[in-house]
């Protein structure tokens, strides 16, 4: 995939769900994954020409594993290149997940102890709403998780506001593949911070990434079927769809 479709796409997903307004200023989760880092570069090349100006500011939140600097410094390289101010905030999260409080499931309490902190700084540096970096295949497995492990039928809004924070939660490449991450990735040589966490690959997320693929192997086109019941399941909190641009793409 290359920087125009990765932009058309994220484009497609903030003009649909009015992610973006005059003046905003977001503050990007950036883990220094393919996901997060992918979507620094959609989210920069946007702000060169999108009809609604807005600021950027690129957060990591330092788990606290070791030689978290020095990893991170393709990172800081790659923002500076793309004119995002970028900052790190640390933490001891991976010693209070692993050492202090030895989870039985580390991943809920990391991604919560994660997000506060990030959040947290985001409100610090003056931003009023933060963009995550979940795509397609994220919003599908949320899902299906919340369909196998808690009865509902759920998944998480294209855009939230956390009354707490007074922050807007936004997630503009919900209509791009993980397949095209990798692919974008790959292309553009992004600098991949390899997660450390040895709860990585061992969790349920990873269980229904796998249930997805052989799902949709045997039966073609099952992602994309899910993906549309998402859209059109009438789920609590989800925004609707901006009619006018609805109607703008069916003339294009």
């Amino acid at each position: 995939m290359d920087l125009q479709r990765l932009m058309s796409l994220t484009r497609k997903a903030i003009d649909e769900y009015r992610m973006i307004s005059d003046d905003d200023h977001i503050a990007i989760g950036v883990s220094g994954g393919k996901d997060s880092l992918t979507l620094l570069c959609a989210l920069a090349g946007l702000r060169r020409f999108y009809p609604h100006p807005f600021r950027l500011t690129a957060v990591t939140v330092d788990l606290g594993y070791p030689q978290a600097a020095e990893a991170l410094q393709p990172i800081r390289e790659l923002c500076g290149s793309l004119e995002v101010p970028y900052y790190v905030v640390p933490s001891e999260i991976a010693s209070v997940v692993f050492d202090i409080r030895r989870e039985s499931n580390p991943c809920s309490l990391c991604a919560k102890l994660r997000k506060g902190a990030f959040n947290t700084a985001a409100r610090e540096l003056g931003c009023n709403k933060v963009a995550y970096a979940h795509h397609k295949d994220d919003l599908v497995e949320t899902m299906l998780l919340s369909l196998i492990y808690e009865s509902r039928f759920f998944c998480f809004s294209p855009v939230t506001y956390l009354d707490r924070m007074d922050l807007t939660v936004i997630r503009p490449m919900m209509y791009v593949e993980e397949s095209e991450v990798i692919g974008f990735q790959k292309a553009n040589q992004l600098p991949v911070f390899h997660n450390p966490c040895p709860a990585d690959g061992n969790t349920r997320r990873a269980y229904v990434k796998d249930l997805v693929r052989r799902l949709t192997k045997e039966n073609p086109g099952a992602k994309d079927r899910f993906f549309s019941a998402i859209l059109n399941g009438n789920i609590p909190g989800w925004p609707e769809k901006t009619e006018i641009v609805r109607h703008n793409r069916q003339n294009l």
